[in-house]
């Protein structure tokens, strides 16, 4: 299987999807931005999530590579992650080129869900602190993943899945991604 990335933006819930997805399966479920940190801690360059954002670029490039190798090297892992990062200068590839030649997934599983889902399940998730966006930029987001995945895919070779995850429809959405897992 090797290393298939899934990704969508924040409230989609991808990581619910995948995780029961490759329940009772021999699949790995990590998260890039949780192995960054943690190598980033044992390098001794930070001692928490909030101190990431304060290394030079060249830190987090070379971070970023470290953190490609370490997934690219593991058996059967499904890699959640950002497609894409929102930032006021506009979108930004979550996965250069660098990262994406380490990695070299086999899929990449977008999640989506109707803006208007998204963007109710957002205003109800008081547990954290997310941007505000409309409706439309929800949807502006979900075509920029689908456009990069595409570029991501034209590089590796990797399929590009989208699963739909609707208000309770979980198991909809574990079904449609399970034979990409499988």
């Amino acid at each position: 299987m090797g290393v298939i990335v899934v990704t969508g933006i924040p409230g989609v819930g991808k990581t619910t999807v995948m995780q029961k997805a490759a329940e009772g399966m021999d699949i790995q479920f990590v998260t890039f931005g949780t192995v960054m940190i943690d190598i980033a801690k044992e390098l001794g360059l930070v001692k928490d999530r909030d101190e990431m954002r304060k290394l030079t670029l060249d830190q987090q490039k070379q971070l970023q590579i470290k953190t490609a190798e370490k997934v690219g090297k593991m058996k059967n892992v499904i890699l959640d992650t950002h497609c894409t990062v929102k930032t006021p200068k506009g979108y930004m590839p979550g996965l250069p080129e660098w990262v994406l030649r380490k990695l070299n997934p086999t899929a990449i599983i977008i999640v989506e869900a109707d803006p208007q889902e998204i963007f109710n399940r957002r205003a109800k998730d008081t547990t954290r602190n997310r941007d505000p966006d409309s409706v439309e930029k929800i949807a502006e987001h979900q075509m920029m993943n689908r456009a990069v995945a595409m570029s991501y895919a034209t590089l590796t070779g990797a399929t590009v899945k989208i699963v739909f995850n609707h208000d309770n429809a979980l198991d909809a959405a574990v079904k449609e991604a399970e034979p990409v897992i499988r």
